[in-house]
């Protein structure tokens, strides 16, 4: 395991020689992992919009079986209820609240990476893979980029668009996402500003299309920002979208109410090419678990929220991008 410290300094050393590479990043920041852009293939595989490790399967495998197999409501009511808590209490205003999907399937999560169709899509060998249809940032031409995505609808539901961009319990929970990245990325680039607020994009999976709610959110970097990118992504983290505000506190409520590990989920994961940055939050994800599969979901939380809505809305997250 490699401190923080020397892993951020790794990073700075790499921008400033304009040497491509990739790195993986854990929720919690305890297992950072740097990896050679070109020969990284025995270890994790990945593809980003602009590039890939890996060609595609001949595998002639398909979903046949993919069922469910979730926390009960009521031990999902029982975190809920901590959670409401502390909102009441003031600690936290927004929390992103996951829990643990035991999945049966006929697909190996090797076959699911090759399967599925998605902008980002990473394997670390023998441990997961995930799906990943949010960006975290971008960096290119001293410009820095975040694309938090919060609100999710089932698209076949009649005017499913307008109900999600109207409803007011997602429309505070925007805004409170968009608001905290604004403060992140203002952290370490200057004239930062809102470019595109909550715009839809749809995604095809297994089960139903989805359409998601996202925002873009942009600052300038200083000059030799290369030299700092570890800085600059260690500065940002965790993703807001997937921990809640204000951080710290919402993060030490997160592992009491969760009562498990994420481990590398709703972590990082991101590809230097010497020049520009590419990164993605580790959301829609599936671990290997001793041989079991352990699909991760879940959604923010708000005093507005109700506790059923949202025990569905972490289901309909369990899926895979495969038409």
């Amino acid at each position: 395991m490699q401190d923080i410290t020397g892993f951020k300094e790794q990073m700075n050393t790499f921008g400033s020689k304009k040497e491509p590479f990739v790195f993986l990043i854990d929720f919690l920041t305890q297992e950072p992992r740097i990896f050679d852009f070109k020969n990284s293939k025995n270890e994790i595989l990945w593809r980003t919009p602009r590039y890939s490790n890996s060609v595609p399967s001949s595998a002639k495998s398909s979903l046949t079986k993919w069922k469910l197999l979730p926390v009960s409501f009521e031990a999902y009511l029982k975190g809920f209820s901590l959670i409401q808590q502390h909102i009441n209490n003031g600690d936290s205003y927004l929390l992103n609240y996951t829990q643990p999907t035991l999945i049966e399937t006929n697909l190996s999560i090797d076959e699911i990476y090759y399967l599925s169709n998605s902008p980002y899509k990473i394997l670390l060998k023998d441990q997961f893979v995930c799906f990943s249809p949010e960006p975290f940032i971008r960096i290119a031409n001293g410009k820095i980029s975040s694309f938090p995505m919060k609100g999710t609808i089932e698209a076949e539901i009649k005017n499913a668009e307008e109900i999600i961009i109207s409803n007011s319990k997602e429309l505070a929970e925007h805004n409170t996402i968009v608001d905290l990245i604004r403060n992140d990325i203002s952290i370490v680039a200057g004239n930062t500003k809102v470019e595109k607020f909550r715009y839809l994009e749809k995604i095809h999976t297994n089960r139903k299309d989805l359409w998601q709610v996202s925002s873009k959110i942009t600052g300038e970097l200083p000059e030799n920002y290369t030299h700092n990118l570890g800085d600059i992504i260690f500065n940002m983290l965790p993703a807001g979208s997937i921990s809640g505000a204000p951080k710290k506190k919402t993060v030490e409520i997160i592992s009491e109410a969760e009562n498990y590990k994420r481990g590398y989920y709703t972590g990082i994961f991101g590809v230097f090419d010497g020049k520009e940055l590419d990164s993605c939050v580790l959301i829609r994800f599936l671990e290997n678990q001793n041989g079991l599969k352990v699909f991760k979901s879940g959604g923010g939380i708000t005093f507005m929220s109700d506790a059923g809505t949202e025990y569905q809305e972490m289901l309909k997250k369990v899926y895979v991008p495969v038409n």
